[in-house]
């Protein structure tokens, strides 16, 4: 190849190379951010036991969702109106030991909440079945409590003692 043609191949490959890497007019672009917003941990506390006292051989005991002081009592904190799902892990009995229980149970009446729309525990804003997963609503302050109650049924030859089983309630946020 001629010294002549190289040159004029080179000198258009420059020039090319030259107009193709140039921005071309008229073009723009747009540029957007992803955000998210992470709603805070829901805190739940355990506020009050659920608390049967003392308890006779052969005689069922209830305590009452309402009573102050002796049912069971939680504090849920989260985000401001988020709706939430709530669920207990309701034991089916209270423990002594590994061979002495007294059966416990739940009705469908067993558990109320407040969520600033109602009274407190002794007049709340709903009654809820303790059973079965339930979704509610956080009070606009991000507040909601909730109250449980129960029946045991010691057995006329119950063993004497402290009995005990953890009542859970656990909670997420349902993203609506």
């Amino acid at each position: 190849m001629s010294r002549a043609i190289l040159v004029k191949a080179l000198s258009f490959a420059s020039l090319a190379a030259v107009l193709f890497s140039m921005p071309v007019s008229g073009q723009e672009r747009g540029v957007i951010h992803a955000t998210a917003t992470v709603l805070p941990a829901i805190r739940i506390t355990g506020l009050n036991d659920l608390r049967f006292e003392t308890v006779v051989p052969g005689v069922d005991k209830s305590v009452d969702k309402a009573s102050i002081g002796f049912a069971g009592a939680y504090e849920v904190i989260g985000h401001n109106s988020a709706e939430v799902s709530f669920d207990f892990d309701l034991p089916p009995a209270l423990l002594l030991d590994s061979t002495s229980f007294m059966n416990i149970d739940f009705s469908s009446t067993d558990a109320s909440y407040e969520d600033g729309s109602g009274g407190g525990q002794g007049s709340p804003s709903g009654v809820l079945d303790p059973n079965g997963p339930f979704t509610l609503r956080l009070s606009p302050t991000g507040r909601l409590d909730i109250w449980i109650g129960g029946t045991v049924h010691p057995t006329i030859t119950q063993t004497g003692g402290d009995y005990s089983s953890e009542v859970t309630l656990t909670a997420i946020y349902t993203g609506n």
